[in-house]
């Protein structure tokens, strides 16, 4: 964490424009919420956010929907993607498109050090996720992907999926509603010590695809009309 941030702050402080780092904390038992707090006081914008222990899709909902600024970029802690990567999503390199996911198979995308088991396996997954749920997107679980403030809260507060399986369910409420979306080429640098677990998470994944095809089935997806008040 103390690494990751340093880069992202760094990063950012550099730019152009204000932004925040919201780091959510879901109940971990290492010393992660020190470490932010400690690094908020050197950097305002940093800021804690402490959420029950429920997934990683959890988390991301809890984030996301406390984001305040008018693009919202979901970003793995171990940053396989480098932050220096973070221009391809936003303008002027993306003006029309309301949601861009980063991509390790876009043309142009170069992926560093992944074993082929796991190259393999992501591209069957892929392949399932395509056919059941999110057609058209070559990467729908790359840990990296950018939001509009104009569809975060729409699509995040219809979230239900609180594990690894978030992503689809996001990009299937985002292509029912008819949201513009990209796929962005990236640089991706395999992390030996990622805490996804190729079987165990995977099955998991299997289990979600289905659980967005129920949701929506049972109407969990459509919009909700706006509450009429009268005077």
């Amino acid at each position: 964490m103390p690494r990751t941030l340093s880069q992202v702050t760094e990063f950012i402080t550099g730019q152009d424009y204000e932004a925040e780092v919201l780091i959510v904390d879901d109940g971990s038992v290492d010393r992660t919420p020190e470490i932010v707090e400690a690094l908020s006081t050197q950097h305002p914008g940093v800021r804690l956010i402490r959420a029950e222990h429920g997934g990683k899709g959890h988390a991301v909902k809890v984030g996301m929907l406390q984001a305040r600024g008018e693009y919202t970029l979901l970003c793995d802690a171990d940053l396989a993607m480098p932050i220096t990567e973070l221009p391809k999503f936003l303008p002027p390199q993306q003006n029309s498109y309301q949601i861009a996911i980063g991509s390790r198979e876009a043309k142009g995308a170069i992926r560093y050090n992944e074993p082929g088991y796991r190259h393999m396996m992501g591209r069957v997954f892929n392949w399932l996720v395509k056919v059941l749920a999110v057609p058209g997107f070559e990467d729908t679980q790359c840990g990296f992907k950018c939001f509009h403030h104009s569809v975060t809260r729409d699509l995040f507060s219809c979230q239900t999926i609180a594990g690894f399986g978030f992503d689809v369910e996001i990009l299937y409420i985002a292509q029912k509603r008819g949201y513009r979306i990209i796929e962005v080429p990236i640089h991706w640098y395999y992390q030996a010590e990622s805490k996804v677990h190729p079987v165990r998470d995977t099955v998991r994944m299997f289990r979600d695809i289905f659980a967005v095809r129920q949701n929506d089935r049972q109407g969990r997806y459509e919009p909700q009309p706006s509450p009429v008040t009268a005077w």
